[in-house]
């Protein structure tokens, strides 16, 4: 199975305007490893004492899965995140000509070397090494080539892939990934930015050419317009590509509920996977399907998301829409009289800009 890393309580937390108290930490990494994250990156240790704190707190919950903490490729950041208690740490170096001048100024052997140095002491530590590639989209995938054999030998353990700045199309990503992943130096994690609305197309593209994994934020929260979404890439994994997932919906739902309320970031009714009304079906060819099969519209059942299934009475409701309504009230309704009242019905919804409810319904109904 591919494996999701949750970067909501790092990358996501970057986004603008947002920020985490220590409690809201606490309950969504909890909530993450509940809701089927595989692993977790928790934040950035050089940020200071109080994030050095919250993270040591976020260790205490003793979570079953691996916590990985964000670095510069750094002796001091690397010492920081170590003297905190991690076990996983991804270090973080530019790689596309614009940031290494941006970073380095073009001194490429000032970069290896910083990256040596960091990764023979973190696996001195005994730590999991994740090389992260920044800028890895706009990067020569040979000096890519270089830098990942060059790990390997160094012993890193991973190599983060990073659209930084949200440029890739999945058709260039699986061909970038298809080139890296067939050289068999290290496993490739997805790190993608929703700039072009296609962070989580891309990541699902790189594990499709064999990337082994990809950092998600929940409702893809994150730097500018975000990241892959955690649960779009969670519910594709196991709907589409039909991994083994245990996904527990009430964990679910109070995730997402935690993370937007804690962000601030409203969800909007029509969100991929959340949207409180990716379930709702007016159009009455829709309906009429639905009716005879729950399949006939829907990729996935909404409970496995905690949602649920609605037929709002709508202007593109049908007679078997009124139908459904009328006998779940305890109606026998006649179809000639359905006939008479459905233009009625989409008048008044076009005149009010909202839908009718089953009382008004039967009232419509009755005196009809």
């Amino acid at each position: 199975m591919a494996i999701i890393n949750d970067t909501t309580l790092r990358d996501g937390e970057q986004a603008p305007y947002v920020s985490f108290t220590l409690e809201e930490k606490l309950q969504i990494a909890q909530l993450l490893y509940e809701a089927g994250a595989d692993e977790l990156e928790v934040g950035i240790p050089a940020m200071g004492t109080k994030e050095q704190e919250e993270l040591k707190e976020i260790l205490q919950l003793n979570l079953p899965i691996q916590i990985m903490s964000w670095n510069r490729a750094t002796m001091e950041d690397l010492e920081t995140s170590i003297s905190c208690g991690v076990k996983a740490v991804d270090l973080s170096i530019p790689v596309s000509q614009i940031l290494i001048d941006v970073k380095y100024k073009n001194n490429i052997d000032k970069m290896f070397k910083n990256l040596e140095e960091v990764i023979l002491v973190a696996k001195k530590e005994n730590l999991f090494v994740c090389i992260g590639g920044e800028d890895a989209s706009r990067a020569d995938n040979e000096l890519l080539k270089e830098i990942m054999s060059f790990g390997k030998s160094l012993g890193a353990d991973r190599f983060r892939y990073c659209d930084t700045v949200g440029v890739l199309t999945p058709y260039k990503t699986y061909e970038n990934i298809s080139y890296l992943s067939e050289l068999d130096l290290l496993d490739i994690e997805m790190h993608t930015h929703n700039d072009f609305g296609m962070a989580t197309a891309n990541s699902i593209a790189g594990i499709e050419a064999g990337a082994t994994g990809a950092n998600t934020t929940v409702i893809g929260l994150g730097e500018r317009a975000g990241n892959a979404s955690f649960e779009q890439v969670l519910m594709s994994l196991t709907h589409q590509f039909n991994e083994n997932r245990i996904i527990n919906s009430k964990k679910l739902k109070e995730l997402v509920k935690k993370v937007s309320k804690a962000a601030n970031r409203k969800i909007c009714n029509n969100t991929p996977i959340i949207g409180k009304h990716i379930f709702s079906h007016e159009s009455g060819i829709h309906v009429n399907g639905m009716i005879k099969s729950k399949n006939a519209y829907e990729a996935f059942d909404p409970s496995v998301v905690g949602l649920n299934r609605y037929f709002p009475i709508g202007k593109h409701s049908g007679s078997a829409t009124l139908l459904y309504h009328l006998q779940a009230i305890g109606i026998t309704p006649s179809k000639e009289k359905i006939k008479v009242i459905l233009p009625k019905v989409r008048e008044i919804v076009t005149n009010r800009k909202k839908v009718l409810n089953p009382q008004e319904l039967k009232e419509l109904y009755l005196c009809s």
